[in-house]
């Protein structure tokens, strides 16, 4: 037998898009929950070349391989341009979105509906836990750029990795 119906049972694919410049608790928790709802679990980081970010693309890449080595079933890799050409490339039919408040959902929901529009990849919204309902990248590192605390934030070796960069011990 030839075609599809050889190949076995269908992977269920997801991605997690984002820039993660760092990677925060709450981003890890979105991950998780979509890596036990999904076979796979693609954690697309957001290559832009017109911003300066804290951390290299490479760096955030093997700071999210290694917060999210224990699933098993994540795949970290970047990528530029329009994130439906990267789910086309790689077979996979939905985007995980998690949001932290009305305001995220107003923009999110019109890059859901454009992206369906331009290819029919699905968007599915996550709440966030409301542990991490304040919670950002910037907010991470603007707390953290002026000495505040931001251990409960962030996984061990991103707050490791935060340090070393700012400066501090």
């Amino acid at each position: 037998m030839t075609g599809p119906e050889s190949e076995g049972p269908q992977l269920r694919r997801a991605v997690c898009p984002g820039s993660f410049d760092p990677i925060t608790n709450g981003h890890l928790d979105i991950i998780a929950r979509a890596s036990k709802l999904y076979d796979v679990v693609h954690v697309a980081v957001m290559i832009n070349q017109s911003k300066k970010g804290l951390f290299t693309v490479d760096e955030r890449i093997e700071l999210i391989r290694a917060v999210t080595a224990e699933y098993g079933n994540v795949e970290v890799e970047s990528f530029h341009g329009l994130l439906v050409d990267f789910c086309k490339q790689r077979d996979i039919p939905a985007i995980v979105k998690g949001l932290r408040a009305v305001s995220d959902f107003d923009y999110e929901l019109q890059m859901a509906q454009m992206n369906n529009g331009l290819s029919g990849v699905e968007t599915l919204f996550v709440p966030t836990n409301p542990t991490y309902s304040f919670l950002s990248s910037s907010l991470v590192k603007e707390v953290a750029a002026w000495g505040g605390d931001v251990s409960h934030l962030v996984p061990g070796v991103v707050l490791d990795a935060l340090n070393e960069r700012l400066g501090k011990k």
